[in-house]
């Protein structure tokens, strides 16, 4: 049996800090991630005690308050209305016709009756009940997906360019995908043993070995006991296909092809939105282009990046926990030095390249091999049937009919692919019958926006996003439309508090939760992801976004160079200009 590695940091590095955060303790002490889950679901009762309330997160699932309950409630009715986030784990967004109907179903018989699409190309269902969960952990296995490792301090789910273009490129990166993935898969067989009775049923290999004294036998030969610090994300992309914001990956792998082959990976390390608000410490932060590394070698170059985290990572402030915290305060160069030693290699560095276009990939397009794929623009990801708008019975009808292989995109919308060539028609018909939108008939600043869901499910929003932004979006497209800026390429993009799930930080128009109904208001990002916006204005009341950004939009209309982007203009005039001119035009909102 393979040792557990210690947490203890390496010589090289500096040392971690003594003082260890709760959850530490919480994981440490778990026996591999199983604390008292197994005896807790069985109890009669609607929620789970603290301890197993992070355990859960490990397992896919978040505990979470109903909160516009609380808005219902009476005096006299006690505590909060607890349900739960289950989350698929589904590497480089690809789903099976057959899966994709299974979770359908699973929505409509546990959850709210929605599935919604996340920013990192999975699924979530919302508002299951404590009684259900079992039945529905078990049910997304039986069609051979997972929720392990989809969320806690693990690797989350591995993302990658989601277009099915027929072609080696293409299938070798999605594949590369799929092997980080399962490499990084927690081994503890607390998943099997909780919700699916011991048995395999999702396809991952049973690892536990039977127990002689009663103790949790697996050992995490990547992980150890304690597992990482803090979460850890991985995306692949091609330069000409940054759709899965690179730059925002705690490790981004961004391939060099050169004659029709994948040499190679340059690999990023850093990526990550979150910050707290009123905390300096904290903040968003692009990946830093570390080392390159052959095709042959890229998992153990993953491997040596997760590893150095969990050795030197802050395990005693969650807050400043994550590894572009290593990275802003070490610097590349020591980075790179520390690097070296987990590699059996010699550290190489990065080859002169970047990421050129960030395509949504909607619409009707061919793959390459006499098929089809058609993407369907799914605001803010959500899939559901609200009065005359039935995308999820559309898409149910259209996954029966056309039995299609499914791709899930970074901006949580959905490919339908294989198609044959006379089905663009029918495909639209259905679209309209049901009341939804074709995407060539949206906006573009629509087709570029994106929001987290917040309120009322998530326990950390301060504010609303998902329910809010589209009427932000409205009163935005008559505005552009006024100004004849409709067919620029502007990014908007909202959560409800400061963590940044949506990527607001990159974005043309970053707006995140700060109090209230009140946002910051961000500037000068960019489509392709490739650069930080700026704070344009704090605690701007929803309705007053729009007619805060008009002037600037005026502006940017009247002085931008050719071919310049909005974001790019609010770069070249300066953070100060851009606050000065707020200030200037739109007096009402300070």
């Amino acid at each position: 049996m393979s040792q557990e590695p210690s947490i203890a940091p390496a010589k090289t590095g500096d040392p971690a800090p003594a003082k260890r955060s709760a959850v530490e303790g919480v994981k440490e002490n778990s026996r591999h991630l199983r604390g008292t889950i197994s005896l807790e679901v069985l109890q009669d009762t609607d929620h789970f005690n603290d301890q197993n309330k992070q355990l859960l997160k490990f397992h896919g699932t978040y505990q979470q308050d109903d909160r516009d309950a609380r808005k219902h409630r009476t005096k006299e009715e006690p505590g909060k209305r607890y349900m739960f986030m289950v989350r698929c784990k589904i590497p480089g967004g690809k789903v099976t016709a057959a899966q994709y109907l299974a979770i359908d179903g699973l929505a409509g018989e546990y959850a709210n009756g929605t599935l919604r699409i996340t920013s990192r190309q999975g699924i979530q269902l919302h508002g299951v009940l404590k009684r259900n969960l079992k039945e529905t952990i078990a049910g997304i296995n039986n069609c051979l997906l997972t929720t392990l490792g989809a969320c806690g301090d693990v690797e989350r789910n591995v993302m990658a360019t989601p277009a099915p273009i027929d072609s080696p490129l293409h299938r070798q990166l999605q594949e590369t995908a799929a092997r980080i993935a399962a490499h990084f898969a927690p081994r503890t067989g607390a998943y099997h043993e909780i919700w699916l009775d011991g048995e395999e049923v999702s396809g991952a290999k049973e690892r536990a070995v039977p127990s002689t004294n009663g103790e949790a036998p697996e050992t995490e030969p990547i992980y150890g006991k304690v597992y990482l610090p803090r979460k850890f994300k991985t995306g692949l992309a091609f330069p000409e296909d940054n759709s899965i914001d690179i730059y925002a990956q705690d490790l981004g792998l961004l391939a060099i092809v050169e004659n029709q082959a994948i040499l190679g990976y340059n690999v990023l390390v850093g990526g990550g939105m979150g910050m707290t608000h009123g905390n300096a410490n904290t903040f968003p932060f692009l990946a830093r282009p570390i080392c390159y590394v052959s095709s042959d070698r890229v998992v153990e170059a993953a491997e040596a990046v997760i590893k150095l985290f969990r050795d030197h990572g802050n395990r005693g402030d969650r807050r400043r926990a994550r590894i572009k915290y290593l990275v802003n305060d070490w610097g590349v160069d020591k980075f790179r030095h520390v690097l070296a030693d987990y590699l059996s290699f010699p550290l190489v560095l990065p080859k002169p390249i970047e990421v050129s276009d960030f395509p949504l990939h909607l619409g009707w397009l061919a793959q390459g091999d006499g098929k089809y794929y058609y993407g369907i623009s799914v605001e803010n990801g959500r899939i559901k049937d609200d009065g005359a708008f039935r995308l999820r019975s559309c898409l149910r009808q259209l996954v029966e009919r056309y039995k299609p292989e499914i791709r899930l995109t970074p901006m949580q919308d959905i490919l339908l692919c294989n198609l044959p060539a006379n089905a663009q028609a029918d495909i639209e018909r259905a679209l309209l019958e049901f009341g939804v939108t074709p995407p060539d008939r949206l906006s573009v600043v629509q087709r570029h926006s994106m929001a987290c869901p917040a309120i009322p499910t998530c326990g950390l929003a301060i504010t609303e996003s998902e329910r809010v932004l589209p009427g932000i979006i409205d009163q935005l497209e008559i505005e552009l439309e006024r100004l004849g800026l409709a067919q620029e390429k502007i990014s908007v993009r909202m959560t409800g508090c400061p963590n940044g799930c949506a990527r607001p930080y990159q974005s043309d128009i970053g707006l995140v939760g700060r109090s209230g109904d009140k946002f910051m208001v961000f500037v000068g990002g960019n489509v392709l992801g490739n650069r930080l916006n700026f704070e344009l204005c704090d605690l701007v009341p929803a309705k007053q976004i729009v007619p805060l950004l008009v002037p600037l939009l005026e502006k940017y209309k009247e002085e931008r160079k050719p071919g310049e982007g909005f974001g790019d203009y609010c770069q070249r005039m300066g953070m100060e200009r851009m606050q000065r001119l707020a200030f200037d035009l739109f007096h009402g909102v300070f």
